[in-house]
């Protein structure tokens, strides 16, 4: 059995069966084609023993799972050289006396109880890392299934479309006869008073059952329940619906929406995940701004008729290093419960998706603008 008398390798602590196992198990926690190897190969991460470079691990998963992988795996390397020291102590203490080997012996015992105590640890930190892992991809799941405040709201004002319509027709009716009631009454100032106090109650409910059709409708397009999944999308209709959204969501403020919408070509696509992409920027746009500030949005195409959507605000912007974790999942910058770190995930998922590419361009304290591309046709 070696000495480990210089610093030891890969093939010092795992002979090449363990090492399949490690990288089978590697798999098993999500890694795909876990790879473990002494020679360094493109994206690999390296892993560490006593600050030396003993390995490199890669595999087909998210870059910061890699990462903990690795640490992981220097972490079971560090125990297994433990292990081999103390298997080298007791080999080295069998040809000692039988006095100093009980000894070394009953430390031997010591030793061992700790590591299995110290290996418990270890599965019990195991098992917390796929919890988390699970628990990640479960949030993702449920995200996934309710991607669209706009979808759950558009199926309830799908019911409330009728309703408004018989609200609507009894007003006008309401309306011609009150006509037909002026002609019969008597002319004297405190029935004219009383209806004119009439039509208006009558005008303004009037008012307030369009505005509610008017918001029905916007759900409707916002999650286009009435259409197929896939669909020729109006890019300018989809945008309009996810602002009036915006402003009714913002109602206790006054927004400042200056829309530039240019002439557009149809094209193929989700208008659901279009118009909730829409609406998270907008919505992103509207949470930096105060009461003084203004978005910008405007849509143009190129000369190969695809298609450019700028959302552009004058707000607070967005600090250089937060801008290299914006796209991340769960990634925020607001208060804890004020946002999920979502909205510009579920955007970038949603361009990419319509093979179509999303910038963002931000400076703090003066503001950002996020531009996004779609092709003409998918």
């Amino acid at each position: 059995m070696r000495h480990f008398e210089d610093d030891p390798t890969l093939t010092d602590l795992l002979d090449p069966g363990q090492i399949a196992r490690l990288e089978a198990s590697l798999a098993g926690l999500g890694l795909t084609q876990a790879r473990l190897a002494a020679e360094r190969s493109d994206g690999a991460l390296p892993v560490e023993f006593n600050l030396e470079t003993v390995a490199w691990l890669s595999a087909n998963a998210n870059r910061n799972l890699v990462e903990k992988a690795a640490e992981l795996v220097s972490f079971v390397l560090f125990f297994v050289a433990k292990y081999r020291l103390a298997a080298n102590l007791h080999h080295d203490t069998t040809e000692a006396s039988y006095a100093e080997l009980q000894r070394k012996h009953e430390a031997l015992q010591e030793s061992e109880a700790r590591y299995r105590d110290l290996s418990d640890q270890l599965q019990e930190q195991v098992r917390e890392q796929v919890d988390t892992i699970q628990k990640a991809q479960q949030e993702l799941y449920e995200s996934a299934k309710t991607r669209s405040v706009g979808q759950l709201a558009a199926g309830i004002a799908h019911e409330i479309n009728n309703p408004v319509g018989f609200i609507q027709s009894n007003l006008k009716v309401a309306g011609d006869y009150l006509d037909d009631l002026e002609e019969k009454l008597p002319q004297d100032e405190a029935t004219r008073e009383l209806l004119a106090d009439f039509r208006d109650l009558l005008s303004e409910s009037l008012d307030g059952s369009r505005r509610i059709a008017t918001i029905v409708s916007d759900l409707k397009t916002f999650s286009s329940i009435d259409h197929a999944e896939y669909t020729h999308c109006n890019i300018n209709d989809l945008v309009r619906a996810a602002i009036h959204l915006l402003k009714t969501c913002h109602s206790d403020r006054q927004l400042t929406i200056d829309e530039r919408l240019g002439e557009l070509p149809e094209i193929p696509g989700n208008p659901a995940r279009l118009s909730e992409a829409f609406y998270n920027i907008l919505d992103n746009a509207a949470r930096a701004i105060d009461d003084e500030g203004r978005i910008i949005v405007k849509t143009a195409t190129d000369n190969s008729g695809n298609i450019a959507i700028v959302v552009q605000d004058n707000g607070c912007g967005i600090s250089p290093d937060e801008r290299e974790q914006v796209f991340d999942p769960f990634f925020t910058s607001r208060p804890v419960g004020s946002g999920t770190g979502l909205g510009l995930t579920v955007a970038q998922d949603t361009v990419r998706a319509h093979k179509g590419l999303i910038k963002l361009e931000s400076r703090e304290g003066t503001g950002t603008r996020v531009t996004l591309l779609l092709p003409r046709g998918n």
